[in-house]
């Protein structure tokens, strides 16, 4: 299996431009004594949106690493897949996030959950285990898991057979679902992956609070902490307890710009000694609106006119991510406002600085979303990030290293 280091980063990157910005912030980090590896993320969804292929992903990121020659270990993300899309990923992917939120609820059959409950009734009372266990804990988990479980082992024998060496990296992702799994719950999902063979390295659950796409967390900072150091302890249990992967961690997805929640984690992973992979998919397509601005001059026209299209096609923009953003129209400035603008105004308007009285996060949310209509532009914005590439990769490269990596591997 493709073995990542301890700590990894997925780092999302819409239009294949910033990957020599982002290997940057990780020799930065390794120069501090801290070694991460790299994930370029990116979905079905936003290949769908910008026209790319998983193949454009995949030279994008070879290329940068060339030119870097940058020496850590990386991988491209096959992110959030199924059986429905997972073909066209697996000549080109070696991280395979295997999405099985929307089986979790549906009922297997009453012979497949007995079976479960049977082999598995060693765990309930196991006082090795950090979390409660008991009978009617392992059959309810088995009632509302088991189906995604057997999924995801579908989607794995079927990336297997394609790539019988087995060298990718394997998650399972639970995240985009209503309501958050307890660690309790945890526990019996992993028993169940290993059960149908399914040799997880990160598995992404859903916490409690909202993860919010390019804002801070939303909900109680300690009861987060509390949870996620639980589930921390389900998982490093159930290494040797189920015979996974010693590379076992939790992955935080949508986990960019989750700056209250960094200290946290990084003190957290410290003390139990664990891993910690964090998903930054779509922050860095904002820093290039950021760098674009900055720049003034054309680049800031750029940007002013993806804000205003994204403003007038909010309704059809917002519905793929509805769920993940939580945006007030009244809060948002009218694009006529936005227009009159220096840079100095429009970047502090989008730069997460909580510190500032300026940042608008329903703003930077509505452009989060807003990368269709860049793309939409076609090659007057991939010009605009090459006449521009000096303060982009800047804004990019302190972004991921000083807000993120920062505060979480540092501190």
């Amino acid at each position: 299996m493709k073995i990542l280091s301890k700590y990894s980063v997925g780092t999302g990157d819409r239009f294949g431009r910033q990957g020599e910005a982002q290997l940057r912030a990780f020799e930065l980090l390794a120069e501090k004594g801290v070694e991460a590896s790299i994930v370029w993320n990116k979905s079905n969804r936003e290949h769908n949106i910008i026209g790319t292929e998983p193949r454009d992903q995949r030279a994008a990121a070879d290329a940068a690493v060339a030119a870097r020659g940058f020496a850590g270990s990386y991988c491209v993300d096959a992110d959030h897949i199924g059986l429905q899309n997972v073909d066209k990923f697996i000549p080109y992917c070696d991280f395979f996030t295997i999405d099985v939120a929307d089986f979790i609820g549906k009922s297997a059959a009453p012979e497949r959950i007995a079976a479960f409950v049977a082999s598995n009734k060693k765990l309930a009372g196991d006082k090795t285990a950090p979390v409660a266990l008991t009978a009617e804990l392992i059959e309810g988990s088995a009632r509302k898991y088991l189906y995604a479980i057997d999924e995801a082992a579908k989607v794995y024998r079927h990336i297997l057979a394609a790539k019988p060496d087995g060298n990718f990296h394997v998650e399972v992702s639970m995240d985009e679902t209503d309501l958050p799994q307890t660690p309790a719950e945890m526990a019996v999902i992993l028993a169940g992956l290993a059960e149908v063979g399914v040799p997880v390295q990160t598995i992404a659950p859903k916490f409690s609070g909202r993860f919010n796409k390019g804002v801070d967390y939303v909900g109680n900072v300690d009861d987060f902490l509390a949870e996620f150091e639980a589930d921390a302890k389900v998982a490093q249990w159930a290494v040797a307890a189920f015979g996974l992967p010693a590379s076992l961690k939790l992955s935080i997805h949508s986990g960019s710009d989750k700056y209250g929640i960094y200290p946290g984690i990084g003190k957290i992973v410290k003390k139990l000694g664990c891993g910690l992979h964090l998903k930054t998919a779509g922050t860095s397509w904002l820093e290039e609106l950021v760098g674009l601005a900055e720049a003034g001059g054309e680049g800031l026209a750029i940007a002013k006119r993806v804000y205003a299209q994204a403003y007038a096609r909010y309704a059809e923009l917002e519905k793929p991510y509805a769920t993940v953003i939580d945006i007030s129209m009244a809060r948002l400035p009218k694009p006529e406002t936005v227009n009159a603008w220096d840079s100095e105004a429009f970047v502090a308007a989008l730069r997460h600085d909580g510190k500032d009285p300026r940042y608008n996060q329903d703003f930077r949310q509505l452009l989060h979303i807003g990368f269709k209509v860049a793309a939409e532009m076609g090659d007057e914005y991939l010009n605009a990030l090459e006449t521009y590439k000096e303060s982009i990769a800047r804004n990019v490269c302190a972004n991921l290293y000083e807000r993120h990596m920062a505060p979480l591997f540092l501190a």
